[in-house]
């Protein structure tokens, strides 16, 4: 009895680590300007896969207008480009770190004048995952098919931990590297002022004795 309260603790502890620290699929809306680009981004470590849906509102117009997408890396690598589309969907795998780039607009024929209302559903790692084709491939379902995700949770918030420590130490070398060109800039400042200060003495003495005023 004991034992089984210690599972089902354990699943409950994973359970709300999985939804706290690991990142749902999430729908944005956004407003496209007649004129102009809208961008989203996210920071995304690599050898993430990313899988996004995007379909354009068209309540307000007699024909639906179409748009025109661009996503790119953080190097300014091109990961999806599109003209003309109402509605699509971009795949990748994360192959470098950092923010990750989404930019929609307008195509230029469009003739309504007003903004352009669209839906965009972006899921990252696990909820990216075809997990129904998972349970059918592996013949999985229920309670195992649930520890499944979890399992995969888990190694989503390990990765991701290992991400973030990268970037902290990236950040410290930053800082480190920062402060002592910060410290050595002020000795040298200060090394200037005394200098530009005895010159300043040694020249006001030599004119004094020249006038023979000392």
């Amino acid at each position: 009895m004991e034992h089984q309260r210690m599972i089902l603790l354990s699943f409950l502890i994973l359970t709300f680590l999985t939804s706290v620290l690991v990142r749902p699929s999430h729908a944005i809306w956004l407003n496209l300007p007649s004129t102009g680009t809208k961008c989203v981004s996210e920071e995304i470590q690599s050898n993430v896969v990313v899988l996004a849906d995007y379909v354009v509102i068209s309540e307000n117009y007699t024909h639906t207008p179409t748009i025109s997408v661009k996503v790119t890396s953080p190097y300014g690598n091109n990961l999806h480009q599109k003209e003309n589309q109402t509605s699509g969907q971009f795949a990748f795998t994360t192959a470098e770190g950092g923010n990750h780039l989404a930019c929609f607009w307008i195509d230029g024929h469009h003739q309504g004048g007003g903004d352009v209302s669209l839906n965009l559903e972006w899921r990252t790692g696990i909820s990216a995952k075809d997990w129904e084709s998972v349970a059918k491939k592996e013949k999985i379902e229920g309670v195992e098919l649930e520890l499944v995700k979890l399992e995969g949770a888990v190694k989503a918030i390990h990765e991701n931990l290992l991400y973030l420590k990268s970037r902290e130490a990236d950040m410290r070398i930053v800082s480190e590297k920062t402060n002592g060109r910060v410290a050595w800039f002020s000795i040298m400042s200060l090394g200037v002022c005394i200098l530009a200060s005895t010159l300043q003495l040694w020249y006001l003495k030599r004119f004094f004795h020249k006038k023979k005023l000392i």
